[in-house]
Order: structure tokens, then sequence, then C-alpha cells
């Protein structure tokens, strides 16, 4: 990927270091060359989730309740919830504990986790049946339900 400064309309007077960070500032706001954003649209496109996920599990702080998910919905704390960076709206998620064994459904209405190392977020239901509250995180194995 690259950007040349050189293509946009810059009166002579500008320095470079002017035109710089113009650029920088122009890319981190999405409004970059088109290249780069061709690029991220079909990165987004193409994003797919793996049929199995192990990773870190953790769950929503009440103070949540009820404030907008981004597909829209208000977070229910005892609904069987949950967050994914991947899977569409709507997929249903098996949820399994690593050390006790426990499993629990739940349906995608929100993204995130943004922490690395997890993978998903769960309802305070969900993690108070996997034995996760507290702990504050657990171990799990994530897969969509067929």
């Amino acid at each position: 990927m690259s950007c040349s400064t050189s293509a946009l309309p810059w009166p002579a007077a500008v320095g470079a270091r002017t035109r710089l960070a113009a650029l920088l500032f122009a890319l981190l706001l999405g409004a970059g060359c088109a290249t780069a954003r061709q690029e991220t649209v079909r990165d987004e496109r193409t994003r797919t989730a793996p049929a199995w996920q192990e990773g870190l599990a953790s769950y929503y702080h009440d103070s949540l309740h009820g404030r907008r998910t981004a597909s829209g919905q208000p977070y229910d704390r005892n609904a069987a919830t949950c967050a994914h960076r991947t899977h569409r709206f709507g997929t249903v998620l098996r949820v399994e504990s690593v050390e006790t064994g426990k499993v629990v459904q739940c349906r995608v209405n929100d993204r995130g986790p943004f922490v690395k190392g997890r993978i998903v977020d769960l309802s305070r239901k969900l993690a108070a049946d996997l034995g996760l509250l507290e702990r504050g995180v657990a171990r799990v194995r994530v897969a969509p339900v067929e």
C-alpha cells in the first residue's frame, strides 16, 4: 500500500512536514488514498472466523446493563448474549470452559472484546453459569452451533 502526498492539491508554500501531518490525519479519519480504503473494505468483507477458537472469556460489568450494543439491542445481563469480533450478529456460539468442562450457548449481539488474548465477552448470567464471576476471566473454546 502506498500513498503519495504529491497526489494531493498542495499549495507550493506548504512544507513537507505539514503535508505529512495532514496525510497522517487524513489516514486516521479514513479519508486516505483510494487504494488504502479499498484494501480495508475488501479485508472487512472477507473477514471470517475459524471453526473454533481457544482463548480467554470475560464478562460485561453490571454498569453496562441497558446500554446499547453494536447490534442496536440493549445489553441484558440476564440474557444469553455475548460479544465476538468476527461472528455475525445472531450467530449462536457454544462456549466451553477448558478448566471445568461446563458448556453454555449464547447469541452474538455485540462486537468485542478488544483486549489482547480475549475472544468473547459474555453476559453476567453466562459468566455465572461457567463459574467465571470470581476470577473475571477463564480459558474457553468457542465454536458456532450449526
